[in-house]
């Protein structure tokens, strides 16, 4: 779902840039030294699974997890997802350097949004409710953060200039099997997190 390098317009790319650059410090602001871990190692994750990915134009189709990264970090998404996509332009020329706030913004933004709703649901949840609901929950995130991604991405291409509207239409069109993946694996992962560490999903999300 990374846009490359040469394809959004000035306005976009700064009205993007400034947007993710608000949210990244304000991300910085919300970690501690308890969730600098979980921040790093949810980095990890997003920059492996998502540099496997389908080339579709100016854009591409790869799973995120940017759901779990927002219920599970809150605002601190905003700089995991930056650091990611940063080392992926530097190191494999994926994404690029002048789009990596327009990214930041388009992935980030989402998983912020449906991770705090996410968050707000859970505290209101009895545990004996939640072992039932962490599932389907976990589902409604990841595939709302991943097509609220899909959106954004789109309305990017959308908004640069007539000539994107055919890419915009695919890119959205194309990535909702990966959705359907996306809310799958991110259902599992809550449910795993809430058997073995239902602490981390007990706990909010630290405030900025």
């Amino acid at each position: 779902m990374h846009i490359v390098d040469g394809v959004l317009s000035m306005p976009v790319l700064l009205g993007s840039g400034v947007l993710a650059l608000a949210g990244v410090g304000l991300g910085l602001r919300a970690l501690d030294e308890s969730s600098i871990p979980r921040a790093g190692l949810l980095t990890a994750a997003f920059f492996s699974v998502s540099l496997i990915h389908i080339p579709l134009g100016p854009t591409s189709a790869h799973l995120l997890l940017t759901g779990l990264m927002g219920v599970l970090l809150g605002w601190a998404v905003f700089p995991a997802i930056c650091v990611g996509l940063l080392l992926q332009a530097l190191f494999f020329g994926y994404g690029g350097v002048t789009v990596l706030g327009a990214n930041t913004l388009n992935l980030a933004l989402p998983a912020l949004l449906f991770g705090l709703a996410g968050r707000a649901v859970l505290a209101r949840l009895r545990p004996a409710a939640l072992s039932w609901w962490v599932m389907p929950l976990g589902a409604l995130v990841g595939a709302g953060a991943f097509a609220g991604s899909a959106l954004l991405v789109a309305g990017s291409l959308a908004a640069s200039g007539e000539g994107f509207w055919a890419a915009a239409r695919l890119a959205l069109i194309a990535q909702l099997p990966v959705a359907l993946i996306e809310a799958v694996v991110t259902a599992a992962a809550l449910r795993l997190l809430w058997t073995v560490r239902p602490e981390l999903l007990a706990r909010p999300a630290r405030a900025c």
